[in-house]
């Protein structure tokens, strides 16, 4: 009987089968991919094939036609080579799968570590919903990705070894080791050893003097952990280097105020994020018990991290979800009466039922499913046509334009995905290789500052690629010296009026702009 019931519930998915399966499907199988809403995949792809093909990780730009080429930091190389072999065998839809997989392993892994606690399953489900919708801004596939199931795993790792439960800190310098090579975001992984560092700092010094052996013992454990994750972190390409370039690019303000990921939350606009962070002051204002001080370091540092910049709102809510579900189950308390006790019994039941679940049969299933559908070449997934000058690439790679071209960067991520090596751009999402000198000749164009044209003649430019709804396009369709070849709602094309371009301009003078 026993065995029967065990094999039965192998069938039941627990809550975070279920978190798992929904967004797998969610983000695989509804319509067009916003997985792919970032040109940004595409370079990464192609970044991958030319390392497998040459054998080399680049140190100097291979995407621009700028000359001398660009220092370029390859950090996110393994990440690419990764990608670049799941597009080979599967196409942009093996993409697709393999960065919905991460995502949904990362909110299934933080459910699982939030039920560790024995706290309320309704606090966790409605923590995790919060969560799943305020880590959404940046659910993209692009390397980025990796760093969110690594913050998960350091963290659960270091709070699993400061709570007493388990000593695994000797996992850390590996997967530092990993991580270092998937994306910059391994500096996350410092910043949360720092936080644990200044916490069991802060409690060897305030401890009473029968503790104090042991909290040093704990600090000295720890302090060896952050040598062996910075001796890790230099097994990398760039050695040593690579440490210094997240600051290098956070310390570069016109990078920082510019581009848009960069920018601070609107919170004019609907953002799960502030309902987020308004329900964690609102528990720990409500909260019996004292917060720790390493609880209080994290929540600082990435508080301020996401109100600095959009990007970082994902690790606030990855990083704060299990200090908010610990917090809000103390405070529960001081609610009584009916309504209370209804959903306490409510919890019991769902929590009841969900431990009964066994096995990994629905995540299993999931990939099966989704596994089947690439194979079947059902679901194809492709960058969409409506936001992506993806048209427009498809007229150059038929036309081969000779000459310096002027473009949209976001253009750009896209048209190194289809046009390289045939073409070369003047610009892509790469804002920390340009620099912010680059940048500013970029932005100076475009809002038509003093001195743009003087920009395009410095890199010879003779024919420009840019939105079809922008004060660029709208002045050069007045401007006599540029003939419009083609035009559709999300991409113009110009060339300068050049004998080389005659027959050209000739075999599409008839061309209107798309949009006016």
């Amino acid at each position: 009987m026993e065995n029967t019931n065990s094999s039965g519930s192998r069938f039941i998915p627990s809550i975070a089968d279920l978190f798992f399966v929904m967004t797998f499907f969610y983000l695989f199988f509804c319509g067009k991919s916003g997985l792919l809403g970032d040109g940004d995949t595409g370079y990464h792809i192609r970044a991958g094939e030319y390392i497998i093909r040459t054998h080399s990780i680049p140190k100097f730009d291979i995407f621009s036609f700028h000359t001398p080429a660009l220092p370029w930091t390859a950090h996110e190389w393994l990440s690419e080579v990764i990608m670049a072999v799941i597009h080979s065998m599967f196409g942009l839809s093996g993409v697709v799968a393999f960065f919905a997989f991460l995502l949904s392993l990362t909110i299934y892994l933080l459910f699982k570590v939030l039920r560790t606690y024995r706290t309320n399953i309704l606090i966790a489900i409605v923590v995790m919903i919060l969560v799943f919708n305020s880590t959404q801004i940046h659910w993209l596939a692009r390397p980025h990705v990796s760093s969110f199931l690594l913050m998960i795993t350091y963290h659960y790792l270091l709070e699993s070894w400061h709570c007493g439960k388990t000593n695994r800190l000797y996992l850390l310098p590996p997967i530092m080791l990993l991580w270092v090579n998937l994306h910059g975001g391994y500096l996350g992984g410092f910043i949360l050893l720092g936080a644990y560092l200044v916490g069991n700092l802060a409690s060897m010094l305030s401890a009473p003097p029968a503790d104090c052996e042991v909290r040093r013992q704990q600090l000295k454990q720890l302090s060896i952990t952050i040598l062996a994750c910075l001796a890790a972190c230099l097994l990398n390409p760039q050695g040593y280097k690579i440490l210094l370039f997240p600051f290098k690019l956070v310390s570069d303000r016109f990078i920082m105020d510019h581009i848009g990921e960069f920018l601070s939350p609107d919170f004019h606009e609907w953002m799960p994020f502030k309902y987020l962070l308004l329900l964690l002051i609102a528990v720990l204002a409500a909260s019996r018990k004292n917060i720790e001080i390493t609880e209080l370091v994290l929540i600082l540092i990435f508080t301020n991290m996401a109100l600095y910049s959009a990007r970082y709102i994902p690790l606030f809510a990855l990083i704060t979800a299990p200090i908010l579900t610990r917090k809000a189950d103390e405070a529960k308390g001081m609610v009584s009466g009916k309504l209370a006790d209804f959903f306490r019994k409510r919890s019991e039941n769902v929590a009841r039922v969900d431990a009964r679940a066994r096995g990994f049969f629905w995540p299993a299933a999931a990939v099966i499913i989704v596994a089947a559908a690439i194979g079947s070449g059902r679901f194809p997934h492709q960058f969409d046509e409506r936001i992506k000058a993806v048209a427009a690439c498809e007229f150059l790679m038929k036309e081969r334009i000779t000459g310096n071209m002027f473009n949209n960067d976001e253009f750009g991520d896209y048209f190194i995905y289809r046009g390289f090596p045939a073409y070369r751009v003047f610009m892509d999402g790469r804002s920390d290789m340009y620099g912010a000198e680059m940048l500013k000749e970029y932005y100076k164009v475009i809002h038509f500052e003093q001195g743009w044209e003087t920009i395009l003649d410095k890199y010879r430019i003779t024919w420009i690629f840019f939105d079809s709804n922008s004060i660029l396009s709208r002045y050069l369709l007045n401007d006599s010296k540029w003939a419009l070849i083609y035009s559709d709602k999300v991409a113009n094309i110009f060339v300068r009026k050049l004998p080389q371009y005659r027959e050209l301009i000739e075999k599409y003078r008839t061309v209107k702009p798309a949009v006016f």
